[in-house]
């Protein structure tokens, strides 16, 4: 169930009512009148099957609500109720197959902003991996992955792209560009500062490196894994039973590739410069690839699925 909060001015308050009791999937509605000071409004109070939340948020919008008044839409870890029961049969669908549009356009928006924090956690992670790639250390590769950010405004442009936002695309865009423009320019300096220091060498860069040599040599692969990390990301932002991310980001060599690239330049290794940049494009896009298409298809089959519940009446009750 998902829990709604509205402020809502009082002349409209009425019509929010009847619009919460006649929508599907609804309970436990509560009218607090002139209980909101800022905005000055009724507070109205709902919990909505999560399956039938998009509808309502979009028609709550439709209304003018999130101009007039607020919308507030948060996840109750337990609720404990025969309505809610009765509220979850009665909507069309399955809560974990749901995407909130709303919400997965607010969480993409945020984790695509270029800011300072942002930079550092990448370029941190980009030099973290460029130590790993220079002692051919996989457990330091791994660290990095799950330390890069980038994820965010991955997922940003393929929301974007499906939601048809441009500047959301332009927004992650910039993130993701910028971003590890950003790390590789920093990661370059850290190299040759390394190298004054001696701890980082030529010999060490022309090694072998069994464990991390894949990061320069891209093949077919490299965009069958970034696609499935594309899929199983999208997947964790959209499901109401999303895992932490930090399986999906070690499954992939964006941050790695970045960092090979920076330390290879700086020793004027052009061949493993373009290997590990063809690496971070090919990851880059199988990933944007796999969530777009998950999206696409979410999209698809919930809207299938809606047809087909409509048809058939609703959802049978459980036992």
């Amino acid at each position: 169930m998902l829990h709604l909060r509205l402020i809502v001015p009082a002349d409209r308050t009425d019509e929010v009512v009847r619009m919460l009791e006649d929508s599907v999937g609804t309970a436990h509605l509560v009218v607090m009148p002139g209980a909101a000071r800022s905005p000055a409004g009724d507070l109205v109070l709902c919990d909505v099957a999560r399956e039938a939340g998009d509808p309502l948020i979009e028609a709550l919008r439709g209304l003018g609500l999130d101009e007039t008044g607020s919308i507030t839409v948060e996840n109750p870890a337990l609720t404990l109720s025969a309505r809610a029961d009765e509220a979850e049969e009665r909507a069309p669908g399955d809560g974990a197959d749901a995407v909130l549009w709303e919400e997965l356009t607010e969480v993409t928006h945020e984790e695509s902003t270029f800011s300072v924090t942002y930079v550092a956690f990448l370029t941190l992670a980009t030099m973290l991996a460029a130590v790993g790639v220079m002692l051919d250390n996989a457990i330091l590769i791994v660290g990095a992955m799950a330390v890069g950010p980038e994820f965010g405004p991955l997922a940003g442009v393929s929301t974007a792209l499906v939601q048809r936002a441009p500047r959301l695309v332009v927004r992650s865009l910039v993130a993701l560009v910028g971003g590890f423009a950003a790390a590789m320019v920093l990661t370059a300096g850290f190299a040759w500062l390394m190298d004054v220091c001696g701890l980082f060498t030529w010999e060490m860069i022309e090694a072998d490196r069994p464990n991390t040599g894949f990061i320069w040599r891209p093949d077919s692969m490299s965009f069958v894994v970034a696609f499935l990390a594309g899929i199983a990301g999208t997947l964790s932002l959209t499901s109401s039973k999303s895992a932490a991310l930090i399986g999906v980001t070690i499954s992939v060599t964006t941050v790695p590739a970045a960092a090979n690239a920076a330390v290879a330049f700086s020793y004027s290794d052009y061949a493993q410069t373009v290997g590990s940049a063809q690496q971070l494009l090919a990851n880059l896009g199988g990933i944007v690839l796999a969530g777009t298409l998950t999206l696409l298809a979410q999209k698809v089959l919930w809207a299938a699925q809606l047809r087909r519940s409509a048809a058939s009446g609703g959802k049978p009750r459980r036992g």
